[in-house]
């Protein structure tokens, strides 16, 4: 099948599944899009079962068998996605709250990938297919960051203060590169890199260096786009200034191996903020804010449904299905003490508030970035607990607590709603 094939049958999915979803379900069209797609892979497998010479879901795989889901959403969506969440941060309100923010994107996921990855280790011990712990750890690191495509989106349906909101924003926009950095040092362990490579010195250049580089190319590549859009008054040109400039910099930020999510957000923040006041006509603002709500939109729809439908892939077997059912408690567990750890050490800070713990604990909503991880872990015999084991987090995540993070924000968010 060419490109042209594969855009055209999952947007025409997207929309048919969107318009039953929108007239006939009503789960929040995120999560509608994703429960639609796991249930049409079900309903292939059980056609298969009842007719067997017609493979309806063999059909769909060889389809899906064509999409690197790991490659068109770390080299291609994730950079749109997270430019549109950042461009929309109220950043004085951020900068308000950059400690909480630092501190649960930063300490927050790595106590829960430790947590996470002992836990994992442990299970798999007791159930009697054994993982290597350093597996064990680079499950931790991919599936412990929350994805800011799958919080902002869920974000949309919930009320609660902008200051919460503002927090759960921004710890989901740099976790997430956080948990990618880790991720990537934690692999040279586990796939044996050259010694050289795994000393302390070369593991904190490869931090400083990948997490530092992103952040820097965001900010000069977000400032010249930013110059160059208060050097004129042309909205079309404008437009065209910010996908050179998220294309660009995410290309750019790949070439040179540094952090294109931590590069994204770092040119959404400053285009959101100066650009209004200082670059963009009245005319200008509608169009750019637009267009990006309307391609997060969009890509937002698209990942999500096929989220659903790449569970037609996934091979079980009894031992990775118990494994992924611990797995979910387990990762939702490491995110409450990761949670809870900050606030003690910060007790005397107003930032940090134990009373939320439970709301933040629910709202940290998993999506195809820790797929995209998982589907990118080498061949080993450990892959296959890994990828299972990450699916069942990400689809109870999404639409258990996707759903119901409203109903848990009403019951245990104790202050008024800022909307």
């Amino acid at each position: 099948m060419s490109i042209l094939d594969l855009c055209a049958i999952l947007l025409s999915l997207s929309a048919v599944f969107g318009w039953l979803n929108r007239k006939f379900v009503l789960l929040p069209h995120a999560i509608g899009l994703l429960v639609m797609g796991v249930m049409a892979s079900l309903v292939l497998v059980a056609l298969d079962a009842i007719l067997p010479e017609h493979r309806a879901s063999a059909t769909l795989g060889k389809v899906l068998g064509q999409i690197d889901f790991s490659a068109v959403v770390m080299d291609g969506m994730l950079a749109f996605l997270i430019f549109a969440g950042a461009l929309h941060v109220d950043v004085p309100k951020l900068r308000s709250h950059a400690l909480p923010v630092l501190v649960l994107a930063i300490l927050g996921t790595v106590i829960s990938t430790v947590i996470v990855g002992g836990g994992f280790w442990a299970v798999a011990q007791l159930s009697g297919h054994p993982i290597p712990p350093i597996w064990a750890l680079v499950f931790g690191a991919l599936i412990s960051p929350t994805d800011p495509v799958a919080v902002m989106s869920t974000l949309k349906t919930v009320s609660i203060p902008a200051k919460l909101e503002v927090q759960l924003q921004g710890e989901s926009l740099f976790n997430d590169g956080v948990g990618i950095v880790l991720f990537t040092v934690l692999l040279r362990f586990a796939t044996g890199a050259p010694a050289a490579e795994t000393t302390p010195l070369a593991i904190g250049e490869l931090l400083l260096f990948e997490a530092g580089g992103g952040l820097l190319l965001g900010i000069v590549s977000g400032y010249i786009a930013y110059r160059a859009m208060r050097a004129i008054d042309d909205y079309p040109v404008e437009v065209l200034i910010t996908l050179a400039l998220v294309t660009g910099a995410y290309a750019t930020a790949e070439a040179i191996h540094v952090s294109g999510p931590l590069a994204m957000v770092a040119a959404g923040l400053l285009i959101g903020d100066r650009g209004p006041r200082y670059a963009m006509s009245d005319t200008t603002q509608k169009y750019v804010f637009a267009l990006w709500t309307l391609i997060d939109e969009v890509l937002n729809s698209i990942l999500f449904l096929l989220i659903g439908l790449e569970v037609l892939l996934v091979t079980l077997d009894s031992s990775n299905l118990v494994l992924a059912l611990l797995a979910v408690p387990l990762v939702i567990t490491a995110r409450g003490a990761a949670l809870t750890v900050p606030v003690v050490l910060f007790l005397r800070s107003r930032q940090f508030s134990a009373k939320n713990i439970p709301f933040l604990t629910w709202a940290g909503v998993r999506g195809g970035i820790s797929v995209a991880l998982a589907l990118a872990v080498p061949d080993n015999p450990a892959k296959s607990a890994i990828l299972v084991s990450t699916y069942a987090v990400v689809l109870f995540s999404i639409v258990v607590q996707g759903s119901t993070l409203g109903w848990v924000a009403r019951r245990v968010v104790d202050a008024p709603p800022s909307r």
